[in-house]
């Protein structure tokens, strides 16, 4: 219940104030007279009832979570809405109201606003910026207030300077910004279409022009596309026809503008004219050779007239065909026909594409997804070699003076291997020469006592035979045969093929040479060329350690029996054997006679002691595997004896004036039984 109004009844609401007078309307502001009355509003700077003040910043003074002004908070954020205007159009027949679009946008650094219109093609209206940015009043009563971003939402009509604006839509930040400031949007509407523009669409749909223009922009593509080259690799087969053979082809698709180029790889020595081009740059056609036109029948345009005018300032146009009556369309490769395995015409010739380069394979893998680029091999298969046959030996000069002879037609030396020459020459103390001691083989007493020292030359395969003077033999001795190639027995003399020559590496202790219907058996060789077998045993498989020492484990059930015989080669207990009993394979005549005659052969004792002779040397020793080799009559059913061949000691100690080669003169053969059979003493 309210108080009556009487003394005392009352609260003065000016007790304690001093300011009573009224704020005057003008002043100045840097020494301009200027109106100041909204800055002093009311009595004493009070605001009077009903009045309010304007405000002079943003809702948002400043950002959120930081002390920094709105201008610096809220810099280059705007709000953008969508929106149109509907007009009413008076005394038109076409159309009774019109829709006009336009952007809205807030700026938040300073509550300005800004109305543009897009720019429509052929309107015939004034467009682009309708209302500058400013800050723009409320509309009365509140014209002292300004519009903030409270008052804007989707789906709600605004009014700037008595002109109303419906917002049907914003953007996305828009929608993100009203949502995190707490403002519910509404859901968005759709902007009428203008009746008018949709009357003019339709007419001008179903308008034929008088004038037509069918537009060929290539510039896009050729933008796009400039300097980029697609490569493949292809080949064109003509060896169906006369004179024909595989030509390998490299084709450059150009995407700049569908021009295909083709160059064609020259091998070398092939007898054709280098060109530059196979097929110079220029749009492919898919069936061809189509013919051949006239010029003007194959354009991208049909042109229907020419015209001018008849004034002094003639104007000159032309009229386009548009149903193209009389055109001949063709069909050109494109990048689509272009694939690894087609077979494309190049004016009637079947190119098979095999390959591409990189980029190539990138740009269909990226663009179409392709990724099978199984390349096709367009390498021709080499042709059959012809063989080239030349005439047989004449018999004058050698084989290959005969052959060189026959390739030109003037006659050149032969070249002989000058690497190996180089490689294999004497430097020093390594002389690259064999050496070995061989005696012949043969049915003659007299020459199966006969030594010889065959040598035989790395760097030319050639081969020396040489007889040491030997007293009281009746043979004068020296050179037996001149340095010279020994071909190999039993070859023709008069043929088109090289002879064959004995090799270094048929050359071994125990091996049986054919020189020149000579046969030689190699019974001993110097300590240089027993060195180089060893270092070289791929080439001298005899000269292997290891292979022996398997081949030896491997009799290992008849150690017992070699360490018997070891031991009764080694009468005087020494543990060492004689070389030449180790090597030889050579017992007393006193035990192979007592062998025998345990055996019972049916033999008396002067035959007995007759046949032992004929296998003693001069030491009273046999060689029991020759001895019983010829005892064997199964194995030797011809009475008649071949010489076996042995070495004197004498023979060792004198190698044409030097010391002995034989590195050892006797063997420790308890070594030899501990490493391969593991036998003790």
């Amino acid at each position: 219940m309210a108080l009556p109004l009487l003394p005392g009844n009352s609260f003065n609401h000016n007790m304690g104030k001093k300011k009573f007078h009224k704020s005057q309307h003008w002043g100045f502001c840097n020494n301009v007279r200027m109106l100041v009355s909204e800055d002093k509003p009311g009595i004493g700077g009070e605001l009077l009832l009903g009045q309010n003040t304007k405000p002079k910043y943003s809702v948002f003074p400043k950002g959120m979570g930081i002390e920094s002004p709105s201008w610096v908070a809220f810099d280059k954020q705007v709000l953008s809405f969508d929106a149109y205007v509907e007009d009413e159009v008076p005394d038109k027949s076409q159309e009774n109201y019109r829709i006009r679009c336009y952007k809205i946008y807030f700026y938040l650094e300073d509550d300005t606003v800004e109305v543009n219109e897009p720019v429509l093609k052929n309107s015939g209206l004034p467009q682009g910026i309708f209302i500058r940015r400013h800050r723009i009043s409320l509309p009365p009563p509140n014209e002292d207030q300004f519009y903030t971003v409270h008052d804007f939402n989707i789906n709600t009509d605004i009014v700037f300077y008595g002109r109303t604006f419906k917002i049907y839509n914003c953007d996305a930040f828009t929608k993100n910004f009203l949502t995190k400031i707490g403002i519910k949007l509404n859901p968005p509407g759709q902007c009428p279409e203008d009746p008018y523009m949709k009357t003019r669409r339709e007419k001008l749909d179903c308008m034929e022009p008088l004038r037509p223009y069918e537009p060929f922009d290539t510039l896009k593509q050729f933008l796009e596309y400039d300097k980029k080259v697609l490569r493949f690799f292809c080949v064109w087969d003509d060896s169906g026809s006369v004179f024909g053979d595989r030509r390998e082809l490299i084709l450059h698709y150009f995407l700049s503008d569908d021009t295909i180029e083709i160059k064609e790889v020259l091998p070398h020595n092939s007898g054709r004219d280098y060109t530059s081009l196979f097929l110079q740059r220029r749009k492919l056609p898919k069936y061809g050779p189509p013919g051949v036109y006239q010029p003007g029948q194959l354009t991208d345009r049909t042109v229907l007239n020419v015209y001018g005018g008849y004034s002094e300032t003639r104007v000159y146009g032309y009229l386009l065909d548009k149903y193209n009556l009389g055109q001949l369309d063709q069909e050109f490769y494109k990048d689509t026909d272009l694939s690894i395995g087609t077979t494309i015409n190049v004016w009637g010739r079947k190119v098979l594409l095999c390959d591409c380069d990189d980029f190539t394979k990138t740009y269909y893998r990226t663009k179409y997804g392709i990724e099978n680029f199984t390349s096709i091999p367009c390498k021709a298969p080499p042709p059959p070699k012809i063989e080239r046959k030349f005439p047989p030996y004449t018999g004058f000069g050698s084989e290959e003076d005969s052959l060189r002879s026959c390739i030109g037609i003037m006659p050149t030396p032969h070249q002989r291997n000058f690497k190996k020459f180089m490689e294999f020459d004497s430097y020093g103390n390594i002389s690259n020469i064999l050496r070995f001691f061989a005696k012949l083989i043969t049915h003659k007493c007299a020459d199966a006592e006969r030594m010889f020292v065959i040598s035989y030359f790395l760097r030319d395969d050639t081969i020396s035979v040489f007889e040491p003077v030997e007293r009281n033999s009746g043979y004068t001795g020296g050179m037996f045969l001149k340095r010279v190639r020994v071909k190999k027995p039993g070859q023709e003399v008069f043929k088109s093929e090289f002879s064959e020559y004995i090799k270094a590496e048929e050359l071994y202790v125990g091996a049986k040479v054919d020189v020149n219907g000579y046969l030689f058996l190699l019974v001993n060789a110097d300590e240089y060329t027993l060195n180089y077998m060893e270092r070289h045993s791929d080439k001298f498989p005899l000269s292997n350690i290891e292979l022996i020492l398997q081949k030896l484990k491997e009799e290992e059930c008849k150690s017992r029996e070699l360490k018997q015989v070891f031991t009764t080669a080694d009468c005087m207990h020494t543990k060492m054997v004689d070389f030449n009993t180790f090597r030889k394979k050579v017992l007393p005549s006193k035990d192979i006679k007592r062998l025998c005659k345990s055996s019972r052969l049916p033999l008396n004792e002067d035959l007995l002691e007759s046949l032992l002779s004929r296998f003693e040397d001069s030491e009273k020793q046999i060689n029991y595997e020759s001895f019983f080799c010829a005892l064997n009559w199964r194995v030797n059913p011809v009475p008649e004896l071949e010489v076996v061949s042995y070495i004197k000691e004498r023979c060792e100690d004198e190698w044409l004036g030097m010391p002995s080669p034989i590195p050892v003169k006797r063997i420790y053969y308890l070594n030899l039984l501990k490493d391969v059979f593991g036998l003790e003493e």
